[in-house]
């Protein structure tokens, strides 16, 4: 009994170890996050690794959905004097790695763009594996243009200060036709302006002006320039002439046709 006793106890502390043992390979304690989260071109990026165990062994990144020697990007080593070991995937890429785990893509390119995954290795039985997807952008992508938000005094304000303008404007407006309406002089029928009574006459008569259909003649004996902007000069009235003149003939008549005369015998 004593020893089934001690193997059921060794049975299940076995069992305890091995529930609480990760899984080789394992991607749940390994995170990778990328700074910026949506990189343009010509921008440096970093993915840096999250949930890095303190001791292990080196870390390999690779570029593609395979983790194979043809997609490996660097291995680093942190006890070697020159870490960094690059593989056949870098090509004429700047990737820098640092002893975190993490990785740094300088002047990013929209060809770089693809899946990345690394591999921490802590001891030659448990490896710890993390995956991401980067897309580099052609352009900078412009963000909407938000208008900042109006205050409500002020908006009222605003609405209030337009509308009285408004009606201002169309006071001022109503009030010059109206005006204008009043003293404009009214047609007749004849469609002659009717000119109405004077304040200073006193009487209620309505008198009309018509123009003079008569051009005055100026004198002859004014030989000088006139001016077209004033009337021409009335003509000067005839010297009347004596009333003795009418009378001449019978006051000293003459004698010659009396002295012709000859007597009949």
């Amino acid at each position: 009994m004593g020893t089934l006793s001690c193997f059921t106890k060794g049975l299940l502390l076995s069992a305890c170890i091995l529930a609480l043992w990760p899984p080789h390979g394992s991607r749940a304690a390994l995170h990778i996050q990328k700074i910026p989260e949506q990189p343009q071109k010509n921008q440096d990026l970093l993915l840096s690794l999250q949930g890095v165990p303190d001791s292990f062994q080196d870390f390999t990144w690779y570029r593609g959905a395979e983790a194979h020697g043809g997609t490996r990007l660097f291995t680093y080593i942190p006890g070697l004097q020159r870490p960094q070991r690059d593989g056949s995937a870098l090509g004429q890429r700047d990737v820098v790695g640092f002893p975190n785990g993490s990785m740094l893509l300088r002047r990013a390119q929209p060809s770089d763009s693809g899946t990345y995954q690394v591999a921490v290795a802590i001891n030659p039985a448990w490896t710890m594996r993390a995956k991401t997807e980067v897309r580099v952008a052609e352009k900078p992508q412009k963000l909407p243009a938000t208008s900042p938000p109006l205050d409500a005094g002020l908006l009222a304000a605003t609405i209030i200060g337009c509308l009285s303008t408004g009606l201002l404007l169309a006071g001022s407006l109503a009030f010059l036709l109206v005006t204008r309406g009043c003293r404009g002089p009214r047609a007749t029928a004849s469609g002659k302006p009717e000119l109405g009574p004077h304040a200073d006459t006193g009487d209620n008569n309505v008198y009309e002006v018509m123009p003079s259909p008569v051009l005055l003649a100026t004198p002859l004996s004014n030989t000088g320039p006139t001016s077209a902007a004033l009337p021409p000069s009335l003509p000067l009235p005839l010297r009347p002439e004596p009333e003795a003149h009418q009378y001449q003939d019978l006051l000293h008549p003459d004698s010659s046709p009396y002295c012709q005369l000859v007597p009949k015998s």
